[in-house]
């Protein structure tokens, strides 16, 4: 599949007007155009290498994984909260919303085994056990049914145990992850849930101003983190 360049987010920070075409997406755990191709992170945004078919050969020599597992596929979509690590050269990225739509953003070695994801439905399977259906795609089954939609997980990568579970409260910290605000750092005053064709929203304060969120658009970080 091909993708024209105009067309590309401006986020993926690769020149329109050079070649008429870019890397496609292929299908994946995140949406066409809120996820970079793993072939782009390389060459145009870390400008590790210089050409798409050293890229390529990185890729497929098993250089580079995507939360702590690795990925051969050079067209492969990574989206938020995503980790990307290079062993050999010891560096690490986590992706992270912006204004101007996701940014690469260097971590540790130690924060690239983690990963917060958010919960966006729950189903319950065999046996009556629940499951977590979160933002990136990934499904995890649970024992306790104390999590509810709206809420996120610090899962530990690979093997996705998780770590802690950071409900989505009143006076608790939120991520914004899209719209204006995207990238800021919120406090929850009021979860407002509409119970129509209308999305839930979640009443958010910013340098003590309010805003509405779409609830979607957020992810609990803990309180911590005011």
């Amino acid at each position: 599949m091909k993708l024209k360049r105009l067309l590309a987010p401006r986020f993926w920070k690769i020149p329109k007007k050079k070649f008429k075409f870019a890397v496609c997406p292929i299908p994946g755990p995140h949406k066409k155009f809120e996820c970079i191709p793993l072939l782009i992170i390389v060459r145009d945004i870390l400008k590790i290498v210089e050409t798409g078919k050293e890229a390529k050969n990185i890729i497929k020599r098993g250089e580079v994984l995507i939360d702590g597992r690795v990925v051969k596929k050079h067209a492969f979509p990574v989206g938020l909260m995503d980790t990307i690590s290079f062993p050999l050269i010891g560096r690490y990225y986590r992706v992270l919303p912006s204004k101007k739509g996701l940014e690469l953003v260097e971590i540790s070695e130690n924060d690239a085994k983690m990963k917060l994801c958010g919960i966006k439905n729950k189903t319950v399977v065999k046996g009556g056990r629940i499951q977590l259906n979160l933002h990136d795609g990934r499904n995890i089954i649970v024992d306790k049914d104390v999590y509810k939609t709206g809420d996120s997980v610090l899962i530990s990568l690979p093997d996705q145990k998780i770590l802690r579970h950071i409900p989505l409260e009143k006076d608790g910290a939120v991520l914004i992850t899209k719209g204006k605000n995207a990238g800021c750092v919120a406090k929850v005053k009021e979860i407002v849930i509409t119970r129509s064709c209308k999305p839930n929203k979640v009443i958010c304060e910013i340098d003590g101003k309010e805003i509405e969120v779409v609830k979607d658009h957020i992810l609990a970080v803990g309180r911590e983190n005011l």
